[in-house]
């Protein structure tokens, strides 16, 4: 009778075997060690060789052998052994699979990637804590682009004088500068963690000979994320059910039975099991798999087993696997839990839409429905006797909210997720400094739980709030700021010196045409002071502007204008157009104020960077609406539209008022538009 032959060396080739097993498929194992061997399952159908073999030694095994196929399951790093395998392999008949196995760091929670150092630094703006940067100092100045995030940045770079040197140049103090030569361990580097109280780690994708397995297991061993920089190198193979699928076309078994879920997502509430709705607690009690984090998850006590995992990279892959095992139960009721109400800031719809992926690509077998629950604003707010439809609801859980005191400034009522009694004195800090002190802050602790506690503060006894536990608060304003929605502010408003400026009427006319909406991402190309970023940054807090400027001194003045208003959601970027534009988020919008003679180039950078944003453009020459003319040609665009604004402002003169005439400008507005015919 024919069998399948295997090389292991990984718990998916014994796992392979297993599954084998249970199918009925006689099958040979190949291990090096005693150990190997020791960890496979006895069997009639299992025969075992412990033993390394060379290329000679495996080409004759399998010929000696009665085998219809061979399944290398070695360990990736184990490449001299493939390389045998392969070439003992050569010119035979019998098919060569060559199972990969799960990464290792895919495994460890809190490990993201990054394409680019531009989109890792963006990411890093959204958390908080000291930063381990182990990119190297060429780099460094992507993520000092960033005020904010470069004074919680430590960097370890080379000793070399270049290093250090390109440290101080991108401001880094001597205290941030960690100047050491590898190879650094495991513990070397939790050591390091530990000492500067590290709360992220960012490194390269640099493989096993440039320590990177050893910082991914030092950051998991102190819980903390991990953000890697370049994509993750695909192993040359097939995964495990790609193999299994070969499999039982050559041998015309079926080597799995997999299991149908009924996956119900539930939210739990502030935590207190006497909060659950009753749907929830009827999917819980009746649930075959329970997943969440260990603090929902630790009351109770399902059918089959529970899991501390809520990230949907821990849960697919558990589930895929899951689908493997026979239970006498199908379908397998799974209950993941999220806190709160299922959709409020929860990690619901990430989870619902990664499932659904999941199953319309045909890898999981299930129907997945959502339970809500009672969220911790929805139990403040009885607690206080307020209702919230009329509030602003903000969640600073795990995260920064940069433009907090602006929210809290312009509305009367907001209600506030924290994570623990740090943020509440955070708000505190910010209130006191933004001169908000008139607000009322009334917390609640450890909401539904015996230990439940209502508080009404002042932004000034927040800062003594020290409990550990979970925190929510209401925030009432009592003098609210009516947010303007128009460009309004002259031109005295500006710190301007000798910096030429895009005059108030002309700043106004351009930020209409331009039809800026909610969330938009705006280049301000040739920025000057920064007059243009500042009312467009202005308008709201979801508008993200990047005010582009080369000359020095108007990158000071950009930066002391946007300090001077507040404005967190603008971006000064020291550069020229268009090479400064490159490595920016993808705009909707852009305004030219100036172009310094390369606005063909400029336009199309912008064209590339998306065919379908929406530009304004402003020129005091007929020579430059001749050459726009002549560029746009090159372009499909729509709603294209040149005006002339001439401006006339009053001055008094002795006992007169005279008009004083200021230049012409053309304003020209256009869509780029790349479905156009």
């Amino acid at each position: 009778m024919k069998e399948i032959l295997i090389f292991a060396g990984t718990t998916e080739g014994r796992a392979l075997s297993e599954a084998l097993t249970d199918a009925g498929i006689a099958h040979t194992v190949c291990v090096a060690t005693e150990y190997g061997e020791i960890v496979l399952k006895e069997n009639p159908l299992v025969s075992i060789h412990r033993g390394r073999m060379d290329q000679e030694e495996i080409r004759h095994f399998v010929e000696k052998g009665n085998f219809f196929a061979v399944v290398d399951a070695t360990h990736p790093y184990a490449t001299v052994v493939t390389q045998n395998i392969k070439a003992a392999m050569k010119d035979l008949s019998i098919p060569y699979l060559r199972l990969k196995r799960e990464r290792e760091e895919g495994r460890i929670e809190g490990v993201r990637y990054f394409e680019d150092h531009e989109a890792c630094a963006e990411a890093l703006c959204q958390t908080v804590g000291n930063i381990l940067l182990t990119t190297g100092s060429k780099d460094l100045f992507r993520y000092c682009a960033h005020e904010k995030l470069k004074e919680r940045l430590y960097v370890r770079v080379l000793p070399g004088i270049e290093s250090i040197q390109l440290c101080m140049e991108q401001g880094i103090a001597g205290k941030q500068i960690l100047a050491l030569q590898g190879p650094f361990t495991e513990q070397m580097n939790e050591a390091m963690l530990r000492q500067y109280d590290i709360q992220c780690l960012v490194t390269k994708q640099s493989g096993r000979t440039g320590g990177f397995l050893e910082k991914l297991k030092a950051a998991e061993r102190i819980n903390i994320p991990v953000y890697v920089v370049g994509t993750m190198a695909e192993e040359e193979g097939a995964s495990f059910e790609e193999v299994v699928t070969k499999l039982e076309k050559l041998s015309g078994k079926p080597i799995r039975k997999e299991i149908r879920f009924e996956i119900t997502l539930a939210g739990v509430g502030m935590g207190n099991p006497k909060s659950l709705t009753v749907e929830v607690k009827e999917a819980i009690e009746h649930a075959d798999v329970l997943l969440g984090a260990e603090r929902m998850i630790a009351p109770y006590e399902p059918r089959i087993e529970k899991k501390p995992y809520y990230m949907a990279k821990q849960i697919l892959p558990y589930l895929k696997e899951l689908s493997k095992k026979e239970y006498d139960r199908n379908p397998c009721r799974v209950v993941i839990l999220f806190s709160g109400d299922t959709g409020f800031y929860s990690g619901c719809k990430a989870m619902y839409e990664a499932l659904t992926t999941e199953i319309e690509k045909g890898v999981l077998q299930a129907d997945v429905s959502i339970r809500p629950g009672i969220s911790s604003i929805a139990c403040l707010a009885s607690c206080i006797g307020e209702r919230y439809e009329d509030a602003l609801l903000v969640s600073m859980h795990g995260k920064e909210v940069p433009d907090l005191a602006q929210k809290i400034r312009a509305n009367e009522k907001v209600f506030l997720l924290l994570s623990g009694a740090s943020d509440l004195q955070a708000l505190g800090e910010l209130l006191i400094r933004e001169g908000l002190t008139d607000c009322i802050v009334t917390a609640g602790y450890q909401l539904s739980y015996p230990e439940q506690e209502i508080r009404t503060l002042t932004p000034q006894e927040c800062l003594g709030s020290h409990k550990k536990g979970l925190y929510s608060c209401f925030i009432l304003n009592p003098a609210p700021d009516k947010a303007i929605l128009t460009p309004y502010r002259g031109d005295e408003a500006f710190i301007r010196d000798k910096v030429p400026m895009t005059k108030a009427e002309i700043r106004e006319i351009s930020i209409c045409k331009l039809q800026l909406s909610e969330g938009a991402v705006v280049y301000d190309v040739g920025s000057g002071t920064g007059s243009v970023a500042v009312e467009m940054a202005g308008l709201s807090g979801s508008i993200v502007v990047y005010a582009i400027e080369q000359k020095e001194e108007a990158v000071f003045l950009i930066g002391r204008n946007k300090e001077q208003f507040g404005l967190p959601n603008l971006h000064v970027v020291n550069g020229k157009a268009p090479k400064a534009l490159e490595t920016l988020p993808v705009p909707t919008h852009a305004f030219i104020g100036g172009s310094s003679g390369q606005l063909r180039e400029i336009l199309d950078c912008l064209y590339k960077k998306n065919p379908q944003m929406r530009i304004v453009l402003n020129a005091i020459s007929l020579e430059t609406i001749s050459e726009l003319k002549e560029i746009l040609t090159q372009f499909r665009v729509t709603e294209e539209e040149v005006v002339q604004v001439q401006v006339n402002r009053m001055k008094p003169v002795g006992s007169y008022h005279l008009m004083q005439a200021e230049n012409p400008v053309w304003i020209c507005s256009f869509q780029f538009n790349a479905c156009e015919k």
